[in-house]
């Protein structure tokens, strides 16, 4: 389960783009927050702007060939959180919690171009448009109690992704009372595991590495760095999905055995919360994939053994003999 706090709520007008505080997608860091503004099309559907950086100190291009496709599943949380709060009447305090989050994308749709593709951004950096389409929306009182969304991703008239997800809502009281004393974890020092080499992870910066190294192949612990600007960009007290999305694809990497690995499709569910201050276990397998060509990798996350988080990724056997880390 993926935790998103509730910070404000505010309208859109029907048609007219709305800029917003970044405070409703719950980054504090400007660079962080991908949505830059959003528009209502009916009651259920609605069109959001966003940006993406060339640059990024997280979602950093794929060896200079590609966006990162987790911007892909961060932009879709970002949405989701956004439209909740905004249009569906999220009060403050409230929590919700995303279920499941899936996309399909291609190496050619996050091909980066030798040079700034538009005069106006000349950092290269990408507008795109998010079309939402919301259903199966429950109500809990005048609030949300949950709902599904389907997006699609797209810029300059071509498709980049489509993908979807599910959340679900309850009350700041609700939630206190799930959650019991773990609210006191918030701010406590979790300490910092040895790191599986960043190479081998796909990445390039040992801090940026969330899996540590056990004797049994394909088995990783999560290593967790509380401080880390982007994976934790706010106190939690637990662990958040986009870590665990980021857990998958490096245990993708390290399985696919040096090969190039780009996430283009993605499936998974969130089933539980994933606490700081136990071991949770990253196992990780290549499996049949539905087309050829295709390297697919099933990932599971556990906790006190039960499963936690389940994620399938499928990669191009070949990405332009790209090299599967962060430039």
């Amino acid at each position: 389960m993926v935790q998103l706090i509730s910070r404000t709520a505010s309208v859109s007008p029907k048609g007219r783009q709305v800029e917003f505080p970044r405070q409703l997608v719950h980054r504090s860091d400007p660079e962080d927050v991908f949505p830059t503004g959003w528009t209502r099309q009916t009651d259920t559907q609605f069109s959001v702007s966003a940006r993406w950086p060339r640059a990024h100190r997280f979602f950093a291009p794929v060896a200079g060939r590609y966006q990162d496709p987790l911007l892909i599943a961060e932009t879709m949380r970002q949405t989701t959180m956004l439209l909740a709060h905004a249009e569906f009447d999220v009060l403050v305090g409230d929590q919700f919690v995303m279920w499941e989050l899936g996309y399909t994308s291609s190496p050619e749709s996050l091909a980066l171009g030798a040079r700034p593709e538009h005069p106006d951004h000349p950092d290269g950096s990408w507008d795109i448009t998010v079309d939402v389409s919301c259903s199966r929306i429950k109500r809990r009182g005048r609030g949300l109690g949950s709902m599904s969304l389907e997006l699609l991703l797209h810029r300059n008239g071509s498709r980049i992704a489509t993908g979807g997800g599910r959340i679900s809502c309850t009350s700041a009281k609700v939630y206190e009372r799930l959650r019991g004393d773990r609210h006191a974890l918030i701010g406590v020092p979790v300490p910092l595991l040895p790191a599986v080499a960043p190479r081998e992870a796909g990445r390039t910066s040992e801090r940026d590495v969330v899996l540590a190294p056990t004797p049994h192949q394909g088995v990783w612990q999560l290593r967790l760095d509380t401080g880390h600007p982007t994976l934790f960009g706010r106190p939690n007290d637990h662990v958040p999905g986009i870590l665990l999305l980021e857990a998958a694809r490096q245990a993708a990497n390290v399985v696919s055995s040096g090969r190039p690995f780009l996430p283009v499709s993605l499936e998974t569910a969130f089933l539980r919360y994933v606490e700081l201050d136990r071991p949770c276990w990253i196992e990780a397998r290549i499996v049949p994939a539905d087309t050829p060509s295709t390297t697919r990798v099933q990932v599971r996350a556990t906790q006190d053994g039960e499963p936690v988080f389940t994620s399938t990724l499928d990669s191009p056997d070949r990405t332009e003999e790209a090299q599967g880390t962060r430039s």
